[in-house]
């Protein structure tokens, strides 16, 4: 694998680390949310704001690394605030305060995005970038698995201390940060005049974008504006009848599936071509949520969280892949952090719709309406976007 480089490496470690704390939590954080006073509207405009905070600020953060022709300080920043974010949730309690926290998180992510995924774009050429992407994903996601693995260990032991588990989570994020001082700044850019960089100027980006990427990035945010949150998903599991414990042990298992198929599924898009693994995924994912619907078996629900971790291996990475391989080198930072700014926006819209629907006609309607409109959104792909 002589294209899996040393800084992909590095990148890709930090990553696992920061996943792993991350995803320490997530599967107990809407659990962890309501003990403490959260109803299933407020959880989905938590998650809607933190994912809209970590949005504008991938935007103005690619714009700035662009412009800086600097990478690495945006990746180092990026995820130290991500690290520090875990205690302060453990300690603040109010619900103000947990939005500060978790809007820290987000704001480290969206520090990071652009300039990591750069740096990953420039050590791959068009014809790799499948691969790239797709190893990335699969270390990150890694992270994932053992994270959520080690708080179902420590939640058979100590049941509902939540607390502890986000004084935990600090050390893989401590250990992110630290590996993160390995990496080496690579001078690649055509120089270009410097100019200032406004909190919303890289949305300026749109104007001049090429056509392809407008047509992707339409196609991608549709899709965005209806895929709520997987703690849905994680609600509706738990809703069916799952224990606590099941509940992880559900994300463990789609996380690992999503962590072994991204790498291989990566190899194969830069086979068969981008868009068409992106559609595959896409269809996994209307199955998914049609049928999480239409069926609360808790066995059905498994085989679903089987599909959900495919579909994520063969959409995540491989739509960066594709916004990377349809815009200039020199902008791949505001292209992806553009693209990222608008997602977290329509992210925000999403969760807070799927609170709302949840809350008014039930968790059924939530499913299938999401459901139905991605499978408009594979027609628009199939039909209207071209590779």
């Amino acid at each position: 694998m002589k294209y899996i480089t040393r800084t992909v490496w590095i990148l890709s470690l930090v990553s696992l680390f920061t996943d792993m704390a991350s995803e320490m939590l997530y599967p107990i954080m809407p659990i962890y949310l309501k003990t403490i006073g959260f109803s299933i509207v407020l959880i989905g405009i938590l998650e809607g704001v933190a994912e809209a905070t970590a949005g504008l600020s991938k935007g103005y953060f690619g714009k700035r690394s662009d412009a800086s022709q600097r990478r690495v300080p945006f990746v180092q920043l990026g995820y130290t605030f991500s690290a520090i974010s875990k205690p302060m949730m453990a300690v603040l309690v109010h619900p103000m305060w947990i939005f500060f926290a978790r809007t820290v998180d987000r704001f480290g992510k969206g520090i990071r995005t652009g300039a990591r995924d750069a740096i990953l774009s420039d050590e791959a050429t068009p014809k790799t970038k499948g691969k790239i992407f797709g190893f990335h994903r699969s270390m990150d996601t890694f992270g994932a698995v053992l994270g959520p693995s080690l708080a179902l260990l420590y939640l058979y032991y100590y049941p509902e201390d939540y607390k502890t588990l986000f004084l935990i989570a600090f050390i893989p994020g401590v250990l992110a940060v630290l590996a993160s001082l390995f990496l080496k700044e690579k001078k690649h850019l055509v120089h270009k005049e410097k100019k200032s960089v406004s909190f919303f100027s890289s949305f300026s980006y749109w104007k001049t974008a090429p056509i392809a990427y407008r047509q992707v990035v339409i196609g991608l945010l549709a899709f965005t504006l209806f895929n709520s949150s997987d703690i849905f998903l994680l609600l509706k599991a738990k809703e069916s009848g799952l224990s606590d414990i099941q509940v992880i042990g559900l994300y463990i298992f789609y996380n690992l599936v999503y962590a072994l198929c991204a790498f291989p599924i990566g190899i194969l898009a830069d086979k068969i071509g981008l868009k068409k693994m992106f559609i595959y995924g896409l269809s996994l994912y209307a199955i998914v949520y049609l049928g999480m619907g239409l069926s609360s078996h808790t066995y059905v629900i498994g085989g679903f969280f089987l599909l959900y971790g495919i579909y994520a291996a063969a959409t995540e990475g491989i739509s960066k892949a594709w916004i990377s391989n349809i815009t200039d080198k020199n902008d791949t930072a505001t292209a992806i952090g553009t693209y990222s700014g608008f997602q977290s926006i329509c992210s925000m819209l999403a969760s807070s719709l799927a609170g709302l629907i949840w809350y008014q006609f039930g968790a059924e309607a939530t499913f299938l309406v999401t459901g139905t409109v991605s499978l408009l959104i594979i027609l628009y792909f199939r039909f209207s976007v071209k590779e």
